[in-house]
């Protein structure tokens, strides 16, 4: 029942790319996409080794929604990258690993008063010259 749950979440999170990829700049939308699954990671604990341990298993049940949440990431930073926004040497894997990471610290109690910080730090390593208002912040 959780993997049902967390496989209409996944697949929620990969209609979203769609949604800011027809609606936003490219870096704008690799960073909300970046935060929404950042934050979908860091709701439920434990789901980030649930995931990362899915991603690579052909047999789990949640092996098709994060393949599709990958390759949705992988589609927004393609296209942030053809537009010079995003880092030349990010792929899928880093991002999706990033992600995993981020929300992991977040669910850290000593890290959380920092979430929103990390976040932009991350991000702003992954974009060069953001537009998006959400990465500029980490500049500041």
């Amino acid at each position: 029942m959780f993997e049902a749950f967390l496989r209409t979440n996944l697949d929620a999170l990969t209609l979203k790319a769609g949604e800011l990829e027809t609606s936003n700049p490219p870096d704008d939308a690799l960073a909300s996409w970046f935060r929404e699954g950042v934050a979908f990671v860091d709701s439920y604990s434990g789901v980030v080794a649930l995931m990362a341990s899915a991603h690579a298993d052909p047999d789990s049940a949640l092996y098709a929604p994060c393949t599709a949440v990958r390759s949705a990431g992988a589609r927004l930073l393609l296209r942030a990258q053809a537009e010079g926004t995003a880092r030349a040497d990010m792929d899928a894997e880093n991002l999706f690993a990033s992600m995993s990471a981020l929300a992991w610290l977040d669910g850290q109690l000593s890290f959380a008063p920092r979430a929103d910080h990390l976040f932009h730090v991350i991000a702003s390593a992954i974009l060069t010259n953001p537009s998006s208002n959400d990465v500029k912040k980490a500049t500041r």
